[in-house]
């Protein structure tokens, strides 16, 4: 999925709080911890972008506000696995991820605040350049061993690329 506009970050690197503002928020009842909480409180989080329609959910912590901070992470996820912006091939890397390249590796956890929006970056490169991994980690700024082992962090992330090779005919990513 392309976005129409592609003034401002990423949405996946937006702050928290206007990303927020760009959701719609449910609260419902799941299973889940919470004893006798349980099924009496609506605790999960759905949140829903409204720009992309794209949506997360999360429901395995006790309280509302925990629930939609971690919905809020995995719809940063989502947004960065499906919204592919054009890059312009001579700009290089963001200033985010030259802070996390460290001697030619990306040093960021998958649960890190930053990982949305290097995944995006990582995607974004690799679909601009047809898929070639190689190429878009000499834009990146790291090997392409490198950008494989990150994007290795979020599973469907590689099945992603995979399937953009494939379609390219090339050889899938290990």
């Amino acid at each position: 999925m392309n976005t129409g506009s592609h003034d401002g970050p990423h949405p996946s690197a937006e702050p928290p709080d206007r990303l927020l503002a760009d959701c719609d928020v449910r609260f419902a009842r799941r299973s889940g911890p919470g004893g006798q909480n349980r099924n009496k409180v609506e605790t999960a989080a759905i949140l829903t972008h409204r720009p992309t329609g794209l949506s997360a959910e999360a429901n395995e912590r006790r309280s509302q506000g925990e629930n939609r901070a971690v919905a809020l992470m995995r719809l940063r996820v989502v947004l960065a696995l499906e919204i592919r912006r054009p890059t312009d091939p001579g700009a290089g890397p963001s200033p985010l991820w030259r802070s996390r390249l460290k001697g030619g590796r990306i040093v960021v956890s998958p649960s890190h605040d930053d990982f949305p929006a290097l995944l995006a970056e990582a995607l974004d490169a690799v679909a601009a350049r047809g898929a070639d991994v190689k190429a878009a980690a000499e834009a990146l700024g790291c090997s392409g061993s490198q950008l494989v082992r990150f994007l290795k962090l979020e599973p469907r992330a590689l099945q992603q690329v995979n399937g953009r090779r494939a379609e390219a005919g090339l050889r899938p990513l290990k």
